[in-house]
């Protein structure tokens, strides 16, 4: 018979991990709602009580006594689709995940794939239903945000908001500092008619990339040479494309997302150019099939599943939560905003 098929005047109960732990109620009820002011021996005890007992709190009665779910949400603002077939949405579930089990959170997540899916979102995190919201991919309608924002719920977004606030927290990647990195590069491999693929101007990583690029190039910049896509793999070939039919005679390109790039190494082949010969190339992402290109893509690398945990760490501390240690990550001390460091990875596209 499972945990959960135990009636519950069988589980183990407060008292008894007490009892085997050889501390106060009070003291097992502090350490299971993640009190810091328990001494580390006796956390230890009750821990090992917990672990041989396999006692599980009663998540109801937790939720009356503290007033928290113990569940935060986190919600993308784009189609199921793109957000399983992109890996960058995958790394940052993936340190959202541990993050939270470290602190013992519960990770709700939510998607508005349709307009209408926005207010259906919207009145469930709003009636309280998790403790803090973690928004990904957001768009420039900043709605769902400030009215999370107006109700006081804690909230921390993937990426710089295109239109921030003074309210607004966020973790984000250095895009402007990353497309400069590409742009510099096409510059030195002797490239003169660079092109770019952008991201949406609707999101801040299509607006800081193209910056970031634009920036770099200075005088050098053509906007003739500038296309924009969805950050899918079927958008990057169609805006190739597009650039092609316009200027054939391009010879470098910087495309805003590593599958963008994929997209656009097909239609470069199709139409009989080489790459790096020809045209090189370089992405923005370093995704596992990166590297498995033909030739392996030139790429910026950035962090999402240390974005993904540092946008908990964030939350957390804005929610007054005390936060688990994590020596492998920067301290959030006083930031209002994180924005992670990038590099170059070169490969042979490029």
């Amino acid at each position: 018979m499972t945990q959960q098929e135990v009636p519950a005047r069988q589980r183990p109960t407060l008292e008894a991990v007490a009892a085997l732990a050889g501390v106060s109620r009070a003291t097992v009820s502090r350490v299971v709602n993640g009190s810091p002011a328990v001494d580390p021996t006796k956390r230890a005890a009750v821990q090992q009580a917990i672990n041989e007992l396999h006692y599980v709190p009663n998540l109801a009665a937790r939720a009356l006594m503290t007033g928290r779910t113990y569940a935060i949400a986190l919600v993308a603002d784009e189609p199921d689709v793109r957000v399983f077939s992109d890996p960058y949405f995958a790394d940052i579930v993936r340190g959202v995940s541990v993050e939270l089990a470290d602190a013992g959170y519960r990770l709700t997540l939510a998607m508005i794939q349709r307009p209408e899916d926005r207010d259906h979102v919207e009145q469930y995190l709003l009636g309280h239903h998790v403790d803090g919201v973690l928004l990904i991919s957001a768009h420039s309608d900043q709605r769902l945000a400030d009215r999370l924002l107006e109700a006081g719920i804690p909230l921390v977004e993937g990426g710089r908001p295109v239109l921030a606030t003074p309210r607004s927290r966020f973790v984000d990647n250095d895009n402007v500092g990353g497309a400069a990195l590409a742009a510099r590069l096409l510059v030195a491999a002797g490239r003169r008619r660079i092109g770019t693929i952008a991201g949406p101007l609707d999101m801040s990583a299509g607006v800081d990339r193209l910056h970031g690029f634009r920036q770099a190039l200075g005088d050098a910049f053509d906007p003739e040479l500038v296309e924009h896509a969805n950050f899918t793999t079927t958008g990057g070939a169609e805006a190739a494309e597009r650039l092609l039919r316009r200027r054939p005679d391009l010879d470098g390109l910087f495309v805003a997302s590593d599958l963008m790039a994929i997209g656009a190494m097909g239609v470069l082949r199709k139409a009989g150019l080489r790459i790096p010969q020809d045209v090189a190339i370089v992405g923005f992402d370093d995704i596992v099939l990166a590297a498995a290109c033909d030739p392996p893509l030139t790429t910026v690398r950035q962090q999402p599943i240390q974005q993904g945990r540092m946008m908990v760490r964030l939350l957390l501390e804005r929610m007054h939560h005390p936060l688990p240690d994590a020596d492998d990550l920067p301290d959030v001390g006083d930031e209002e905003n994180v924005v992670l460091p990038v590099d170059l990875v070169i490969r042979e596209s490029a």
